[in-house]
């Protein structure tokens, strides 16, 4: 089994490499367990801000119901911390120290569905990201005050690895959308 940084340069190379916009129909899996979820109350909605050949989640904003939720954006703080702001589509973003765009920090908020980037997956719903542990953090951290957190992951079919090595705090998602395929 790789080692997860030898995992991490051959995704990144191969999300290179392959990468292809999508449709805005590759979301119509998402946008339907949003609406399902959504239909008892305000959804918040985290979202990240697509970089370096990730899947561009923005086009779910194409979407009417979607702009009618509370969309968030992730921040990393100083102590590298990650925390979830309102953002409205088009409002201005600023370069956090890695040179991602962030939206500006009013009150962090607990988002009831989170689309996450991922730099591989497997078949058990494990994703392999930076190696920062930003998500798996802050998943750690919420998911046992808020259960109901749905987590989707959102990749092309060629980020999917046999079997991801797994430690103890990296979170197993509830969904992994591909142009392909749902893993439930």
């Amino acid at each position: 089994m790789y080692q997860k940084t030898q995992l991490r340069k051959k995704y990144l190379i191969l999300r290179k490499k392959k990468y292809f916009d999508i449709d805005k129909k590759f979301f119509l899996p998402l946008i339907k367990l949003i609406q399902f979820k959504s239909k008892k109350k305000f959804t918040k909605i985290a979202i990240y801000y697509p970089s370096n050949f990730e899947l561009n989640v923005l086009k779910i904003l194409e979407f009417n119901h979607i702009l009618t939720k509370d969309i968030l954006l992730p921040v990393i703080d100083k102590n590298n911390l990650m925390n979830f702001f309102s953002w409205k589509k088009n409002e201005a973003l600023f370069v956090n120290k890695f040179g991602l765009l962030e939206p500006a920090k009013s009150h962090a908020k607990v988002p009831d569905i989170m689309i996450i980037p991922i730099l591989a997956f497997d078949k058990n719903k494990y994703r392999l990201g930076y190696g920062k542990g930003f998500y798996d953090r802050y998943l750690n951290k919420y998911l046992k005050k808020f259960k109901n957190i749905l987590t989707i992951g959102v990749a092309f079919s060629f980020q999917k690895h046999h079997k991801l090595p797994v430690s103890q705090k990296d979170v197993k998602l509830d969904f992994i959308i591909t142009e392909k395929r749902i893993y439930k």
